[in-house]
């Protein structure tokens, strides 16, 4: 019942910076998390930041103290911004929003990617 939509995904050269988007809709009062992974061609996919409905974040150690996930509950949107590009970020990114059906049972929902390619 939840529908991600992403946007901000692109081209930027390393040292550069990029902010994604994402707006979450339908049955979104029982988000208790939003982050963003990435998965990069033959590689698995790997979170990147989350985000809880508390307030705290956790990031991947290979994107600390450079990105930095956000959330505006008034748009329903989580941003990732990213600052300091390196080429070893280039991925697609996907939006994912944790639903707690009750406690300890969880489904994830996943946007459809969003491409980031970061050039030397």
């Amino acid at each position: 019942q939840v529908q991600l939509v992403e946007s901000g995904g692109g081209l930027v050269q390393a040292g550069g910076s990029r902010r994604l988007s994402c707006v979450a809709s339908g049955t979104i009062f029982s988000i208790t998390a939003m982050g963003w992974y990435r998965q990069a061609p033959g590689k698995t996919r790997e979170l990147v930041a989350a985000v809880t409905s508390g307030g705290s974040t956790n990031y991947a150690d290979s994107v600390k103290g450079r990105f930095t996930i956000s959330r505006d509950n008034a748009k329903n949107t989580v941003y990732l911004q990213m600052n300091s590009l390196k080429p070893e970020d280039t991925a697609v990114y996907y939006c994912n929003a944790r639903q707690t059906i009750f406690i300890g049972h969880d489904y994830d929902y996943w946007g459809q990617g969003t491409q980031v390619t970061v050039s030397s």
